[in-house]
């Protein structure tokens, strides 16, 4: 059975999930790595199953850089870090951000965001969020080429959360997340019977926030967030034996807010993030009679490593092996011998951190313009851009708006809109008569 694809992006999670979840693809190495000589870091991109979790939903951090895990705490938090919720402002929130995705390659590629949140106490919060990812529209067709249906695939996550101050400075927070990714309509492709990606997940986040700072005469607020999410169970799309990581991501960074005086304040935030699950290794290669590389088997049948480590394993030692298991730089000599260049290892382990972070200006807690910078390295991903957007605020009500400018050449991400509307339930008059009747 073949599948006629409208969309280029949809064809590769199909085809790796289902039709070739048995067969292997082998690196080996640089390309014209038989000339003798090192030709530089090669493509090495992490992949994983259900990497719509990974994408920002909100336009506020869209707006800066796609940063957002030291913010001040909205309910787009249980994204980025949900033991934010506890030093949340009001009684409660919620928001709704809708984001059309990769239009450049898929005209009806969409992704929506429902989130929210409620104060239990002054110290504690619980939230819950839903995701949805649209894919667009597909169809399969037989080997003739005649229709066999259309299908709309799309993904979606549902979280529960709650967060717990622990001091005046200092909170935590834990997520609970249900995975739904039905890619296929369960149609059977091949051996393979297709089936509904599903998973359960956890996030564990902190949260540091000292509003006790001064600059220049002028109050200060630094913050700093620590969240780990998507810890779950591996992914299957078939009823092979292959299975694919959840987006385990590592995300840490800084806030700097200053009240320069009644009307003006100014934030400034950067996040550093890596994915804990395996890096592709580079397997073991010997010249066939052409002089062309041939992949030596072990004998169970899988493919021998000659720099890495084996990408088949659980999730603590995927977890853990993230920081060590890069394979590095190799390269072939005119003989055929592979050879890793000294020190590649761990400058590959340094080039699988990618960064965001950028500035916000707030006139009057009304209207806020945002900028920043999200930068990937070239071999993981090369994800670069510029990020804009505008915020207004009126009453109980926010409307945030965020635009990317791609800085790759046909990035599939250019242009990319994202519209967030929020509402507020603030406790403040309530709390004002009871102070009142009091």
């Amino acid at each position: 059975m073949t599948l006629s694809i409208r969309q280029p992006a949809l064809f590769a999670a199909i085809v790796v999930s289902t039709a070739l979840s048995a067969q292997s693809s082998v690196s080996t190495g640089c390309i014209g790595e038989l000339t003798g000589q090192a030709c530089g870091p090669r493509l090495n991109t992490i992949t994983t199953a259900v990497p719509f979790l990974m994408i920002g939903p909100d336009s506020r951090s869209g707006g800066m850089g796609d940063a957002g895990v030291a913010l001040p705490a909205d309910a787009s938090a249980l994204h980025w870090n949900p033991s934010k919720l506890a030093f949340a402002e009001n009684e409660g929130e919620f928001r709704v951000s809708v984001s059309p995705w990769l239009r450049t390659l898929v005209p009806d590629m969409s992704l929506s965001y429902l989130a929210g949140y409620k104060k239990l106490n002054k110290r504690a919060a619980i939230g819950g969020s839903l995701r949805y990812f649209n894919l667009g529209s597909i169809t399969f067709t037989d080997i003739n080429g005649g229709v066999i249906r259309d299908f709309k695939p799309a993904e979606f996550a549902v979280d529960v959360t709650f967060a717990q101050q622990f001091s005046d400075r200092f909170a935590g927070g834990v997520s609970l997340r249900y995975i739904n990714s039905n890619l296929t309509g369960g149609l059977d492709v091949g051996t393979s019977n297709t089936k509904a990606g599903q998973a359960v997940a956890a996030d564990v986040s902190f949260f540091y926030r000292n509003t006790d700072m001064v600059i220049s005469s002028k109050d200060a607020t630094f913050a700093f967030g620590v969240d780990v999410s998507n810890i779950g169970n591996k992914v299957a799309y078939s009823n092979s034996s292959r299975t694919d990581f959840l987006p385990v991501n590592l995300r840490f960074g800084p806030a700097l807010t200053v009240d320069i005086d009644e009307y003006n304040s100014i934030t400034f935030n950067a996040d550093i993030n890596k994915l804990l699950v395996p890096t592709p290794p580079v397997y073991k290669t010997v010249p066939d009679d052409n002089g062309n590389p041939v992949a030596v088997l072990n004998a169970d049948g899988t493919y021998e490593i000659f720099s890495g480590e084996d990408p088949n394993r659980g999730l603590a030692a995927g977890v853990f092996g993230s920081f060590s298991d890069a394979p590095g730089i190799v390269y072939t000599d005119a003989d055929g011998v592979q050879h890793l260049e000294p020190g590649s290892k761990l400058k590959e382990e340094l080039r699988e951190f990618y960064y965001g972070g950028g500035f916000e200006y707030w006139y009057a807690k009304q209207f806020a313009f945002r900028t920043g910078y999200f930068w990937e390295a070239a071999t993981k991903g090369d994800r670069k851009y510029f990020t804009m957007g505008l915020g207004v605020k009126y009453s109980i009500f926010s409307l945030d708006f965020s635009y990317l400018i791609a800085n790759t050449q046909r990035s599939p991400l250019a242009n990319t809109l994202r519209f967030t509307l929020g509402f507020n339930f603030d406790g403040k008059a309530k709390k004002k008569a009871s102070d009142t009747e009091g």
